[in-house]
């Protein structure tokens, strides 16, 4: 008779798999119609992990939208000059929307109902339009500062529904655009917007 070796425990990895795993989930469901049984099956874990990492489903929602802050600060930020934006974008739209990385930006899409989860969300979303305000070379006191955030929300909202667009409604040429296709427009679009602020 052959004996199972105990799996080695992995905290960081299974944290990682679940991450990965609500990600997925939260992005392409939401977050009401994602269940914690969906998300452990799908990392293969059980459910129970999820409240000893995470403590609820709220505070998974909650990790995932700090890792979504943390990989668009490295995506725009102050000193990224502003020519060098829509390529971050460009990226961030046309990578996989599957796998380890769904877009971020659907995430930050998706209201949770839980009110600590939605205020971290919007600050996401206010500080990534300071950034990319902040690109455009412009002090964020100085004179125009609030016409040229203006324009950076914008421009966040244009990227917005170019990812809804393209994982929701599948309109083409948008939805199977490439980054080199996006980009170009992105360029226009961000230059229009916020070179002249």
């Amino acid at each position: 008779m052959t004996t199972l070796t105990p799996r080695r425990r992995d905290a960081a990895g299974t944290r990682q798999l679940l991450l990965d795993a609500a990600r997925r989930r939260f992005a392409s469901q939401g977050y009401s119609a994602t269940t914690v049984r969906e998300i452990a099956d799908e990392a293969g874990v059980n459910v129970a992990l999820i409240n000893r990492y995470f403590s609820s489903k709220e505070g998974l929602f909650e990790a995932c939208l700090t890792g979504a802050d943390d990989e668009l600060g490295r995506t725009v930020s102050a000193d990224v000059p502003l020519d060098e934006v829509p390529h971050a974008i460009a990226r961030q739209l046309a990578g996989p929307h599957t796998g380890r990385h769904p877009s971020l930006l659907l995430l930050l899409l998706r209201s949770s109902g839980d009110e600590r989860a939605d205020e971290i969300r919007l600050g996401i979303l206010r500080s990534f339009a300071e950034r990319l305000a902040a690109s455009a070379g412009r002090p964020p006191d100085g004179p125009g500062a609030e016409q040229v955030l203006l324009r950076a929300q914008i421009a966040l909202s244009a990227a917005l529904g170019i990812a809804l667009l393209r994982s929701a409604a599948a309109m083409e040429p948008l939805a199977s655009a490439g980054e080199d296709e996006l980009l170009e427009p992105l360029q226009d679009l961000i230059a229009g917007l916020l070179a002249g602020g």
